[in-house]
């Protein structure tokens, strides 16, 4: 086969891709005019699947991550870019802190997963043993599932919805590469009930990436909120994930209860208020030109709304209850698309564009034994934010 291969998903949201026999285990070693097609689809379909990628190199991984953003600037320490979350993700105060570790050779491509994995396994060239802790919502949620749901019932929980983005200092990636080494059967079926009164519930594979399209959001929004959207800055904490390290989500994932356990300002580590990021509601799309809208609902502070002449700002509890109620018609389970991994799985998707979120719970969910799974994650930080273009 010479050329690529597109097929499209429901609602034009994500699209599997076969790639040309000479890229076939490779895709950083597409042409300029056969990468140009895959990053074409990406910004038209957001999520891209492209299997059979288990011989993918961190190395690999790296390259084809950073080919889709020219913006991204080189480090003058080594010559490469930055990891999409800085060096600050792995603070022992942050929630990210158990979330893998970098692969030592590349350290822009982290490992993701639960269990451990010997030196010399598939996924581990740490030339180590390395232990794995998959996230689970029941040490972030603020009311988390029973033991009896998850293990008897097979219920799980959206972790957290989010933009992958160190939210302070660094600009958002537009592009995260995920491959899956080792993952569970996708016959292992769990569910997700909403638990709200909706009646919603989704079925799904046992660890599955969900994804939400931030265009259909934002076009899902009457032309009230649109307004509001439009012309909303969303000011994230300094320092974010360790500003909320004390505090829990609310039960679906999209934002923080609010009880005052976030830390002060003045606990966390040194910060400048230069690198606080203060992000438009709204991203444009830079192919379609069609809106997205785009939060890190559990990371923001404030909203900054344009309103005439005036700056109307909502304080953190205010600003978390208008952002859920704009953001929770989005995780309608007829809106989620939810990738049941088969190993070789290479997701490509437009981090500018989506929201996603982990599922799964994997401990003592095999036969009383803790499910394995390793995966590989890369994004970068790009070299400019995100804007919207009227």
């Amino acid at each position: 086969m010479t050329k690529l291969q597109i097929k499209p998903f429901d609602r034009n949201f994500g699209c599997s891709i076969e790639l040309p026999s000479y890229a076939r285990e490779d895709p950083s070693l597409l042409t300029p005019n056969d990468f140009e097609e895959l990053r074409t689809a990406l910004y038209n379909y957001l999520v891209v699947i492209i299997p059979n990628q288990e011989k993918l190199s961190p190395k690999s991984q790296y390259l084809l991550t950073k080919m889709f953003d020219k913006t991204i600037v080189d480090s003058k320490d080594d010559g490469e870019a930055n990891y999409g979350h800085g060096k600050e993700f792995r603070h022992e105060n942050s929630v990210l802190k158990k979330d893998g570790c970098s692969v030592k050779s590349q350290p822009q491509v982290q490992i993701l997963g639960q269990g451990t994995f010997k030196a010399g396994e598939p996924g581990n060239e740490n030339g180590e043993d390395i232990h794995l802790t998959h996230p689970s919502h029941t040490t972030f949620h603020h009311e988390p599932l029973s033991s009896e749901q998850i293990r008897e019932k097979n219920q799980t929980r959206f972790y957290r919805w989010h933009i992958d983005s160190a939210l302070y200092g660094l600009s958002p990636p537009k592009v995260t590469t995920l491959l899956g080494i080792k993952v569970p059967p996708s016959s292992k079926v769990q569910t997700i009930e909403y638990d709200d009164g909706s009646g919603d519930s989704l079925q799904l594979s046992q660890g599955a990436t969900c994804f939400v399209s931030g265009k259909e959001a934002f076009d899902r929004l009457s032309n009230e909120e649109k307004d509001f959207a439009l012309n909303t800055i969303v000011e994230y904490a300094p320092h974010p994930y360790i500003f909320i390290s004390r505090a829990k989500a609310t039960k679906d994932g999209l934002t923080m209860v609010s009880e005052g356990k976030e830390l002060s300002l003045s606990d966390l580590p040194d910060w400048e208020e230069e690198k606080i990021k203060k992000l438009p509601m709204v991203w444009t799309n830079p192919l379609t030109r069609e809106h997205h809208l785009q939060v890190h609902g559990c990371c923001l502070y404030k909203l900054h709304t344009k309103k005439g002449n005036k700056i109307e700002t909502l304080e953190m509890e205010d600003a978390r209850k208008k952002v859920y109620s704009l953001m929770r018609p989005a995780i309608a389970s007829k809106n989620v698309l939810a990738h049941g991994w088969s190993e070789g799985d290479l997701v490509i998707f437009f981090n500018q564009g989506v929201w996603h979120s982990v599922t799964g719970e994997f401990k003592g969910m095999n036969n009383g034994l803790d499910e394995k799974r390793l995966m590989h994650q890369c994004n970068i930080a790009s070299g400019e934010d995100p804007v919207t273009v009227f």
